[in-house]
């Protein structure tokens, strides 16, 4: 039977990088990285850790091209050589971005609007959220039938979004800041603005919100992606969805957010 794996290498502002992989009956793994947020060399290193090499690696999906989610992609293309998946409009900011530069147009593949083959027991659906980038996209991935959704860096839950999240086996979703902390935190008026439009992130509050409202039974893990380091806390941004999700079998779990998590089942 086929195995569903999850790792986050790092989620936050120093930098966003995970992988979702199927372990199929031969014991061969093959997955996607979403973002390139980390070195290539430290890549390795934690892939190794697993016993796997970058072989497992069939493409790398691109959310938006704010640095954090990007600073390695002209590195990954130079030494993993890996097709990059990207919506059309990300695609042409990507290929004219200093960090990618000419190092993407050999591996450049753009996603169409429904279901995307990305490889064997693969596939994904790109939706657009709000945020302050060129364009930023969530995921929706069929591994081996298992549904997938990824949401990082979003300004507000969209009806689309919130439709794919009650659709969703595992739900990656960002729970960035705590209101209080930021608004009695060291950040300036204009970047807690910026934060709080509905084209910055999502609060603890708004997280907890969607997940209260997209609950279904097939939902079995949230983890929450993306805490501020200065604005937040894995203990608070658990309270909340832990509350939102009470009285349910759902597994919650913040991600560390510069340290690799554990390697999850799914």
């Amino acid at each position: 039977m086929k195995k569903i794996k999850f790792k986050s290498f790092s989620s936050g502002s120093c930098g966003n990088c995970y992988f979702l992989g199927v372990l199929d009956d031969d014991g061969i793994m093959r997955g996607v990285l979403v973002d390139a947020g980390i070195s290539p060399r430290r890549l390795k290193k934690e892939l190794a850790v697993e016993g796997l090499t970058t072989d497992c690696i069939c493409a790398v999906l691109i959310t938006h091209d704010h640095l954090d989610h990007i600073r390695s992609l002209g590195s990954y293309c130079k030494h993993l050589q890996k097709p990059v998946w990207a919506t059309p409009v990300l695609m042409r900011s990507l290929s004219s971005h200093f960090i990618t530069g000419d190092y993407l147009t050999a591996f450049r593949h753009e996603l169409d609007s429904g279901w995307n083959r990305i490889c064997e027991d693969i596939q994904v659906q790109s939706f657009i959220v709000p945020h302050d980038a060129t364009q930023t996209v969530g995921y929706a991935i069929l591994a081996a039938g298992h549904r997938y959704v990824h949401i990082t860096d979003c300004g507000r839950m969209t009806p689309e979004a919130m439709n794919w999240c009650h659709q969703a086996d595992t739900l990656v979703l960002e729970s960035n800041y705590d209101v209080k902390m930021l608004l009695n935190g060291p950040y300036p008026p204009e970047l807690q603005d910026r934060i709080r439009n509905g084209h910055g992130h999502l609060s603890n509050d708004e997280c907890a919100a969607a997940l209260r409202s997209i609950y279904h039974p097939g939902l079995r893990r949230v983890f929450l992606c993306h805490l501020s380091e200065h604005n937040n806390t894995p203990l608070l941004a658990l309270e909340y969805a832990a509350d939102a999700l009470k009285g349910t079998d759902v597994r919650i779990v913040p991600l560390p957010r510069q340290e690799s998590s554990p390697f999850y089942e799914l």
